[in-house]
């Protein structure tokens, strides 16, 4: 039982130096597919407004959706990786489903509610004590195509990786 706990320890530290996490299919899947969404975004809003925004590299909403996107590619990539009937394939897809609902559900919801309140905020007049409230996030969820968008974007960014990681 030592040497099995010696051996252990040295294959985890030699994986270790070795920076395993590079040669993981899945995480690399989605992060780059998030990555690919964000830079999308990007340069849709270049592209449709004529104008540079670095917000967009980072923030939430908008086409494609970049949540959509990582869980997706996830999903897929744990499905090639450890197969399509796996248990771990499985919470990947609930995990995704989830995310996804949650992009066009309760997010898109209540982006849509803080649009109403900042409206209700701009016409209060201006001695009213939440006059000067700084204006909530509008931008927090997403429509079903932006959803459905970023799921394929998923679904190719971890295909692609995967013939990449296989040939």
């Amino acid at each position: 039982m030592g040497r099995e706990m010696v051996e252990s320890s040295s294959s985890s530290s030699s994986s270790f130096s070795h920076f395993a996490i590079f040669h993981n299919y899945p995480l690399i899947s989605a992060v780059l597919a998030f990555a690919i969404a964000q830079t999308g975004k990007f340069i849709i809003t270049w592209y449709k407004e004529n104008r540079w925004d670095p917000k967009r590299l980072v923030g939430s909403g908008g086409m494609p959706s970049s949540h959509s996107a990582t869980v997706t590619a996830l999903a897929m990539a744990v499905g090639f990786n450890e197969g399509f009937g796996s248990s771990f394939f499985a919470t990947a897809v609930i995990l995704a489903a989830v995310v996804m609902y949650d992009a066009f559900g309760v997010r898109l919801h209540a982006g849509r509610q803080a649009e109403v309140l900042n409206q209700i905020v701009l016409e209060l007049p201006t001695e009213h004590p939440l006059a000067d409230t700084r204006p909530l996030r509008e931008l927090l969820g997403h429509t079903p195509p932006e959803v459905c968008v970023g799921g394929i974007l998923g679904v190719v960014v971890a295909t692609v990786a995967h013939i990449i990681n296989t040939a």
